[in-house]
C-alpha cells in the first residue's frame, strides 16, 4: 500500500512535506492546502488546485490531446469510451478526473476513516502497468489525504489484504488477483463508484473478458465508468455497450497507426543469423538503450544467453519470471546498468521508461497492431527514435500485414556480408511450442521515468501465493497466469511471398547498417 502523498520510491522525486492523515496526528487545515498554483493550460480544464499544484511541481503544461478531450467530459460525470495509441497520455485523461471528483466530494479531504471501502476501481491486464498506475496516482495526489494500493499476482497476498484492510480510496489491480481475492472475501467493492478498465483490448487478448463481466456484476449499478483501448475490436465495443451508458466517445490517433518520428528498417535474415545480426547490431556505440521483442519466452531467455556470450550486459523480462526478478532487470535497466532488455509482448505497452533509443523485433508479432505497440516504446516525449526488425522466409506474411495496418512500407535493408561467428548450440534451433495470443502489453499515460532514478515501487523478493488464477466461476476465460499471453490460438500466416519492394537501403539511420568486420558465416543469407 502507498500513500498518494507520502514519502515513495527511490526514482520519484521526494516531497519536502507530507500532507498525509497517516502522517500527522492532528493535521490542521493549512496541511492539507496545496501550495499557490501559476496558471497553467491545465488549469483550463477546470482541476482541483491541489491536481495543479502536483502537476506544475512534475512540470507539466500541456495537457496532451486525448486529456484535453476526455478531462471535461469525466470531471461532469459522465462515462467514457477513449481510444488513443500509447504514448498519448491515457491514464492522466482518466486519473486526474477521479481524483478531482474525490477531491470536490465532501469526504474527499475530511472524512476518511480507517478501514473505508475503495471508492476507485481501475482493472488494468499486467503487473507492470498496475504498478506505473499506482505510481501516477501517488504523483498526481500527493497534495492529499487520499490513499491507494495496487495488486497483482506473483507476490505474497498478505501485505495487499492488509493494504486494503486498513482503508484505501484507490484500488488498482489486475484481474486475476482480484477475483483471488474476492472469493476468499477479502475485497468489499460495494462502494466503487468509479470504474475503469484500462487497455481492454490487452484484457481480450488475455482472455479477462469473462472476469471482467463477472467483476462488473459485483459493483453498484450507479456509478462513473471510463473504458480505454489503444484498438476497439468486435468484441470490445459489445464490452463497452454492457459497462457504459450513453458514453462520451473521444479517440485521437487512428488505431494502428506508427509514430512519426521513429525511423524503421527491416533486414531480411533466415532464423539462424538472427542472433549474429542483433550481436552485430548492438556492438555499435549509437545504440544507446535498446528494447528487444521476441516471440517467446524460451526464446527470449535463448537470445539473453547469446548476448552474454558475446559480452553484451542484457537480461530478459517474460511471464515465467518471478516478479521480484522482472522488478530487478525492469531497475536495472532504468538506472542504465543494463543496456539491453528482452521481453516478450507483456512489455509492449506497459512499460513507459524515457531514454529508450532502439527497439528490435527480434521476431515480428503475431499480430500486426501489436507491431505498433512495441515500437512505440522509443521516440518518447517528443524524442526520435529508431525500430529495426527482423524477418525470415516464414514471417513474410505477417509483414504484409503489419505494412497493411500501418499504411507504409518499412524500408528494406540488406544483410552484412560479415556477422560475428557465434558458439552454436543443440537447442538454437529448437524452441518448445508455447501459445500466444494478439500482443500487446501495457500503455503509457503514467509519469514518465528517467533512466537512472533507481528502483522500482512495491518490489517483493517473495514468491509466495504467486496465484493470479481468477476463481473458478471465471471458467477457462482467465486460466493462464496474468502477463503471459494465454489466450486463443495465433492466426495463420499469411499466403508466404516477397514482400513490396523498396530501395535497400532508403530511410536507413545510422546503428542498422554501415561497415561490417568479422568472419564470415556460412549458410543461406537473407535479402529480398
Amino acid at each position: 500500500m502507498a500513500c498518494l502523498n507520502a514519502p515513495r520510491h527511490p526514482f520519484l522525486p521526494q516531497q519536502k512535506a507530507c500532507f498525509c492523515l497517516k502522517h500527522h496526528a492532528t493535521p490542521s487545515p493549512e496541511l492539507l492546502a496545496p501550495p499557490s498554483v501559476a496558471p497553467s493550460a491545465f488549469a483550463a480544464l477546470g482541476l482541483h488546485p491541489a491536481l495543479l499544484a502536483a502537476l506544475i511541481e512534475d512540470e507539466y503544461e500541456t495537457p496532451t490531446p486525448i486529456q484535453v478531450q476526455a478531462i471535461p467530459p469525466a470531471v461532469a460525470g459522465r462515462d467514457l469510451l477513449g481510444i488513443a495509441q500509447t504514448g498519448t497520455g491515457k491514464t492522466a485523461a482518466f486519473a486526474l478526473p477521479i481524483l478531482h471528483q474525490l477531491l470536490n466530494d465532501p469526504r474527499g479531504a475530511t472524512k476518511l476513516p480507517t478501514g473505508r471501502r475503495p471508492r476507485v476501481l481501475v482493472l488494468t491486464p499486467t503487473r507492470e502497468l498496475a504498478a506505473q498506475i499506482g505510481e501516477s496516482f501517488a504523483r498526481y495526489g500527493r497534495n492529499s489525504a487520499l490513499k491507494h494500493t495496487v495488486i497483482f499476482g506473483g507476490v505474497g497476498q498478505g501485505p495487499q489484504v492488509r493494504a486494503i484492510a486498513s482503508g484505501i480510496d484507490v484500488l488498482v489491480a489486475t484481474p486475476g488477483r482480484l477475483l483471488d481475492l474476492m472469493g476468499q472475501g477479502l475485497v468489499n467493492l460495494g462502494a466503487v463508484t468509479f470504474f475503469v478498465l484500462d487497455e481492454a483490448d490487452r484484457m481480450l487478448d488475455m482472455g479477462f473478458i469473462q472476469p471482467i463481466r463477472q467483476v462488473a456484476q459485483t459493483l453498484p449499478t450507479k456509478r462513473q465508468t471510463m473504458l480505454f483501448s489503444a484498438t476497439m475490436p468486435k468484441e470490445i465495443q459489445g464490452l463497452a455497450e454492457q459497462l457504459l451508458t450513453k458514453p462520451t466517445k473521444v479517440a485521437v490517433t487512428p488505431a494502428a497507426t506508427t509514430v512519426e518520428k521513429i525511423a524503421q528498417t527491416i533486414y531480411g535474415v533466415p532464423k539462424a543469423l538472427k542472433v549474429p545480426l542483433l550481436v552485430h547490431l548492438l556492438q555499435r556505440d549509437s545504440i544507446e538503450c535498446a528494447l528487444v521483442f521476441t516471440k517467446t519466452k524460451h526464446g527470449a531467455d535463448r537470445v539473453v544467453k547469446k548476448l552474454r556470450g558475446a559480452s553484451i550486459e542484457c537480461d530478459a523480462i517474460h511471464g515465467n519470471k518471478a516478479q521480484n526478478q522482472r522488478t530487478r532487470a525492469l531497475d536495472a535497466f532504468r538506472e542504465g546498468k543494463t543496456r539491453v532488455l528482452v521481453a516478450t509482448d507483456i512489455a509492449a505497452r506497459g512499460l513507459d521508461i524515457d531514454g529508450i533509443t532502439h527497439v528490435f523485433n527480434f521476431d515480428l508479432p503475431m499480430e500486426p497492431e501489436a507491431y505498433v505497440h512495441r515500437i512505440g516504446r522509443t521516440a518518447r516525449a517528443g524524442a526520435s527514435g529508431v525500430a529495426i526488425a527482423f524477418c525470415d522466409q516464414d514471417e513474410r506474411g505477417l509483414l504484409r500485414e503489419i505494412e497493411k495496418i500501418t499504411r507504409q512500407v518499412i524500408a528494406r535493408v540488406e544483410l552484412p556480408t560479415h556477422l560475428p561467428q557465434l558458439e552454436t548450440t543443440h537447442d538454437d534451433s529448437r524452441e518448445p511450442r508455447e501459445r500466444q495470443g494478439r500482443g500487446g502489453g501495457g500503455r503509457s499515460g503514467a509519469p514518465r521515468v528517467r533512466r537512472g532514478q533507481g528502483a522500482a515501487q512495491g518490489r517483493s523478493s517473495s514468491n509466495r501465493g504467486s496465484s493470479e488464477h481468477p476463481v473458478p466461476a471465471a471458467k477457462s476465460h482467465a486460466r493462464g497466469r496474468e502477463d503471459r499471453g494465454h489466450s486463443a490460438p495465433p492466426r495463420p500466416h499469411a499466403r508466404s511471398g516477397a514482400p513490396h519492394a523498396s530501395s535497400s537501403g532508403s530511410g536507413h539511420r545510422k546503428g542498422a547498417g554501415g561497415n561490417h568486420a568479422g568472419p564470415a558465416r556460412g549458410g543461406s543469407r537473407g535479402g529480398w
